[in-house]
């Protein structure tokens, strides 16, 4: 088999090539980089998460979600809080201008699903979605 024929190449790349629309995309629509933008996204369609579900929700490693949640604090867009049954832990969840930015990004990020998946008909587009989730529940299970 060629390497430019494998699934994990070809789904590299496609990232890849999405990614770089995406990050221009991110900041023109909601005014947050691409991680802040990810992790607000995850906050407002799971919340309230602590840090290490916000990373699992997000595709981060811990540091990576724990930074972006502080940058979402002090832009006034998450609220960070502490839990009581846990000292160190936290809940994060959206502050009303939060709520109003990932509406910006959940319209952003529709927009960019829509562009990416326009080659495909509608009825490519749904098998296409049930083979990655078949693919990713594999995955997970391995």
């Amino acid at each position: 088999m060629q390497l430019n024929r494998t699934l994990t190449y070809r789904l590299h790349r496609l990232h890849k090539l999405t990614d770089l629309e995406s990050q221009r995309a991110y900041p023109a629509a909601t005014g947050l980089s691409i991680s802040d933008g990810r992790c607000l996204g995850a906050i407002g369609a799971f919340g309230p998460l602590s840090i290490n579900d916000l990373a699992r929700q997000a595709n981060l490693n811990k540091g990576q979600a724990s930074r972006a949640a502080q940058a979402l604090v002090d832009q006034g867009l998450v609220i960070k809080q502490g839990v009581a049954e846990d000292g160190r832990g936290v809940s994060l969840s959206l502050t009303r201008e939060g709520e109003k930015t990932w509406q910006k990004t959940m319209d952003m990020i529709t927009r960019r699903n829509h562009e990416i998946f326009g080659c495909l008909s509608p009825e490519e587009a749904e098998v296409f979605s049930r083979v990655l989730d078949r693919l990713i529940e594999h995955a997970e299970s391995a």
